[in-house]
């Protein structure tokens, strides 16, 4: 997989990324769509299933898009990593490859490193918090996105409640010593290879494309996602337990390529502001109301669910979590983990 500096794929697909994005910006260029045929066409590629909550959300968003620039605007949406990986879809989206996607904070990370500290575990008081800090107007995405779009040319549009990463495995974990020697996947980005280092495992990094196949053969003995990721990938299949660790609060962030969106009127920024917001709002509501149901059907699929009333010692793994991570990023990000915690 190429490395990304400052935004850029390096190495021999150097030519290769370049000449797609050259493509991309004759094919998708707003400016010329809409001198030509009054229509903007945009591709929006992202690695969940179509049924999972960011599937979902990805697909309200085309057609909140379509309502609000009453059908100048056409998006449409690739999912399960039919345009790419991870960090591919993260560059696509630099590179102009594709106009927008959605990803980890950890994982726009890889563009613009700060943006990692967002994914820390056990920063946020509540979902409330966690929703006031990644609101594209707080003072903390400000200049967030300010440097996204400096180092890679792309932008934040807006972010919603992800859920909330539980641990699962094929048996019970009680405390981070349960987990020494045992292989779990991480998400391929620094702040969750050192959380799942710190929950006590060895972590193991896998593309979420590849993660049904790695837990069916062994290649890794547990992974961690929120409630809903979980069930619609049916890893109950592969999982016997899942563990209440909450070790992360998640938003999920949808980017959106900046020239694209310089490309925009100031009447085509408003309606996708307007759609950004709409979907912002119902994809945390959905998710928020989905997490207990979500979790008493795992439950009724024989997946048991272990937290603190089951023996779970939920302080033991927040201990070991915020040692590792803090060694780790403490002193990279501690004035930005400060700003988060002074938002109200």
């Amino acid at each position: 997989m190429p490395a990304i500096k400052n935004g850029r794929s390096a190495g021999p697909r150097r030519a290769v990324v370049a000449g797609l994005a050259a493509a991309a910006a004759l094919v998708a260029s707003p400016t010329a769509l809409a001198q030509q045929a009054k229509t903007i066409e945009w591709r929006y590629g992202h690695m969940n299933p179509p049924n999972s909550a960011a599937g979902m959300q990805a697909q309200w968003l085309a057609e909140a898009i379509a309502k609000y620039s009453n059908g100048q605007i056409k998006v449409t949406v690739y999912p399960s990593s039919q345009l790419g990986k991870l960090q591919e879809l993260a560059e696509a989206v630099s590179t102009g490859t594709i106009a927008l996607s959605h990803n980890t904070a950890g994982g726009i990370g890889s563009l613009h490193e700060p943006f990692g500290a967002l994914d820390t575990p056990y920063l946020y008081r509540d979902v409330d918090h966690l929703m006031k800090v990644v609101d594209v107007n707080s003072s903390v995405m400000r200049k967030l996105n300010e440097g996204l779009v400096k180092s890679a040319g792309v932008r934040v549009l807006y972010a919603y409640y992800f859920g909330t990463r539980q641990l699962t495995a094929n048996r019970a974990v009680m405390q981070p010593s349960d987990l020494a020697g045992q292989k779990i996947r991480a998400i391929p980005f620094p702040i969750y290879m050192s959380t799942v280092q710190g929950l006590g495992a060895v972590p193991v990094p896998v593309d979420w494309s590849e993660v049904p196949t790695a837990l069916a053969t062994g290649q890794v003995a547990g992974q961690e996602n929120p409630v809903n990721v979980v069930l619609s990938s049916k890893l109950y299949e592969t999982q016997s337990h899942m563990m209440l660790t909450g070790h992360i609060m998640n938003a999920q962030l949808i980017v959106i390529n900046e020239k694209a969106w310089q490309g925009l009127s100031p009447e085509m920024k408003a309606a996708l502001a307007k759609a950004a917001d709409e979907v912002r709002t119902k994809a945390t509501e959905h998710v928020r109301a989905q997490e207990a149901d979500e979790t008493e059907k795992l439950k009724g699929l024989r997946m048991k669910v272990l937290g603190p009333a089951e023996g779970l010692k939920l302080d033991a793994f927040k201990a070991s979590v915020n040692k590792v991570v803090q060694d780790r990023f403490g002193a990279k990000f501690g004035e930005l983990y400060k700003e988060i915690a002074a938002v109200r």
